[in-house]
């Protein structure tokens, strides 16, 4: 197959990393002619740009096609995948991402080239402003009589989009989105090791969050349960993997609050390095307000960790009360700081959830599944 992928930039992230590996694969795997279209990789998230380079397959970055709004920027954007699509030329375009998804089908849409478009979050969700909202949901309402198939990360990205008019079922499919488990099963670094990193003591009970120090995250739930959890169990220690424009607030609130020393901040790390930081963590804990299916939730349970998230996007789907760990209401504090307690006093309790986790989930989310499978979904399009 010739497919182009086209992304508005390749940060480190879940969308990103799940785009980049279905490039790789098809490239190395399935010896597709596979090219990814994408923007510069700009803020403090980190970059996959440089392990997208050594992928041997094409790799074009414009300029113009940054994450802000700007009319000017869009509409040169626009021009150039327009130019570069009536280049390559592929069978079937694969879109990803807000900006990205709308820019790109409507360049596809203009060389009567089939799109593929993947939901890794809704482009209108929880917490923008209203105009926004509308605005993006008329915007993926326009292109979607052109969009061939949607692929979602969740079940619930496909809710969302139905409840708001945009195309039908029979468009949809969902595809978890896959990633490389086999060092989530076995990290490179021993457990203890990471842990004296960070002066983690044997007897700490480590909660765990990765996600950008960003607005949406969720980390403030956390710092504000951490004042009771530590009261009624002194053992227990949080770490923020990750970095973004909020560290410096949440850094001052923690050492306001009076306690800063039980918080670590890991900063921005390789990807290659969170296996190593889930496995030395004992809860994982996700409080975002918004989320298409995290990869941190399945990262977590192949791990074999217990993993407390809010009940948003595609949460449900892994987090299973009772099995895998624990499902709370959006926002609450009170019952984040009650799931914490109960899984720090009890470690047959945060194994029973990990090992059933782990035992779960690992194939579907093998990255090797998820292309295979969007490859199935490529040739019934290109079939039609």
């Amino acid at each position: 197959m010739k497919v182009t992928h086209i992304i508005t930039r390749l940060i480190l992230g879940g969308a990103q990393e799940n785009t980049l590996h279905n490039v790789e694969d098809q490239h190395s795997i399935f010896h597709d002619d596979v090219s990814l279209l994408t923007g510069p990789a700009e803020g403090p998230e980190g970059s996959l740009i440089p392990r997208a380079q050594q992928g041997g397959f094409r790799l074009e970055i414009i300029p113009e096609m940054k994450r802000s709004i700007r009319p000017l920027n869009e509409w040169q954007a626009y021009r150039k995948l327009v130019s570069l699509l009536n280049e390559i030329k592929p069978d079937l375009v694969h879109t990803h991402s807000s900006k990205a998804g709308i820019l790109g089908r409507y360049a596809a849409r203009k060389l009567k080239i089939p799109v593929v478009h993947s939901i890794h979050g809704a482009a209108f969700h929880f917490g923008q402003p209203k105009l926004a909202y509308k605005t993006y949901v008329a915007a993926e309402k326009a292109v979607s009589g052109w969009t061939e198939k949607y692929i979602c990360v969740a079940d619930a990205m496909r809710d969302a989009y139905l409840e708001e008019g945009i195309s039908s079922m029979d468009k949809y499919v969902t595809i978890q989105s896959g990633f490389e488990v086999e060092p989530f099963l076995n990290p490179p670094r021993a457990r203890a090791e990471v842990r004296n990193e960070f002066g983690f003591e044997d007897k700490h009970v480590v909660v765990g969050k990765i996600a950008r120090l960003f607005h949406l995250k969720g980390h403030e739930f956390l710092i504000t349960a951490a004042k009771d959890v530590v009261s009624k169990n002194p053992n227990v220690r949080f770490l923020f993997v990750g970095d973004g424009l909020l560290r410096q607030e949440f850094e001052t609130r923690i050492a306001e609050s009076g306690l800063s020393e039980y918080f670590r901040f890991s900063g921005l790390v390789p990807t290659t390095e969170i296996p190593n930081l889930i496995h030395a963590m004992d809860i994982v804990a996700h409080t975002s307000q918004w989320e298409g299916l995290a990869r941190v939730l399945p990262q977590g349970l192949i791990s074999a960790k217990p993993v407390i998230s809010y009940d948003v996007g595609g949460a449900r789907e892994v987090i299973l009360p009772g099995k895998t760990g624990y499902l709370l209401p959006r926002d609450s504090v009170s019952e984040l700081s009650q799931a914490i307690c109960e899984l720090a006093e009890d470690e047959q309790l945060r194994n029973r959830l990990g090992e059933t986790g782990r035992a779960m989930f690992t194939d579907i989310f093998r990255h090797e599944t998820m292309t295979a499978r969007i490859r199935e979904v490529y040739q019934a399009v290109l079939n039609q």
